[in-house]
């Protein structure tokens, strides 16, 4: 394995592309409705919005949504229930924050939008 695989911004991308494999294998095996996951796969980016308040607003809205703690803990809490529908939402927003990550996307910095913990967007 090459110096290049072992770079962080690298091995962020490959964790993102085992995050969205792994979420949209444990939707398709869970007989989770593929019209919800089309309908709900780029909501998690409205959270962009809070850059309408400013900066510092805006990288927290998005950083807040754009974890795997969110998911996890959406997913948990489904899980815990028996609320079919919340691990459904938790495996599309890890899924979405898997592909954003494999994109190079990252959790944004105060600074602005285009600062991100992967690199400058």
């Amino acid at each position: 394995m090459g110096r290049s695989a072992l770079r962080p911004g690298t091995l962020v991308r490959v964790e993102g592309l085992v995050a969205l494999v792994l979420a949209v294998g444990m939707y398709s095996a869970r007989g989770s409705n593929w019209v919800l996951f089309a309908a709900l796969f780029l909501g998690p980016d409205a959270s962009m919005l809070g850059y309408l308040a400013g900066p510092r607003a805006g990288a927290a809205a998005y950083n807040l949504v754009h974890t795997y703690v969110l998911a996890g803990l959406i997913g948990g809490i489904g899980i815990a229930t028996g609320h079919e529908l919340l691990v459904s939402c938790a495996l599309i927003l890890a899924a979405h924050i898997g592909i954003d990550r494999l994109l190079g996307f990252g959790l944004k910095y105060p600074s602005g939008f285009n600062d991100t913990h992967l690199q400058r967007v």
